[in-house]
């Protein structure tokens, strides 16, 4: 059962990957690639696609503390943060299918990493 679940997840973390790419790539390109400044001025808007962005934002950070916690703030977890807070789904996804390969689809160990319970 779990490994079933695993794939399904990979599975759905991969098209989140390929729709995020296709999709950045079109936003991009139509407005051009300077998303802080983008994201700044909807927050100071405080309107609902600030709040989004400051939810997403929020997420993020969010994400990469699970990196640092996961590794128990080793070295090697400070580059991976950055990356996780920086990229969004398109570091963090592949990042779970690798944990998911790494970990032979144990979720439990995916999620704590080198964290016991």
């Amino acid at each position: 059962m779990q490994r079933k679940t695993s794939l399904i997840l990979a599975a759905v973390l991969s098209a989140q990957t390929l729709l995020l790419l296709v999709y950045t790539y079109f936003a991009g390109t139509n407005e051009g690639w300077n998303l802080v400044q983008y994201l700044i001025q909807h927050v100071q808007s405080m309107g609902w696609a600030g709040q989004f962005n400051l939810d997403f934002a929020c997420y993020l950070l969010l994400s990469a503390l699970w990196v640092l916690w996961r590794y128990r703030y080793q070295p090697v977890s400070w580059p991976l943060a950055l990356l996780a807070m920086v990229g969004g789904i398109l570091f963090f996804a592949p990042y779970l299918i690798y944990l998911l390969y790494k970990h032979q689809g144990n979720l439990t160990a995916v999620l704590l990493g080198t964290q016991r319970l």
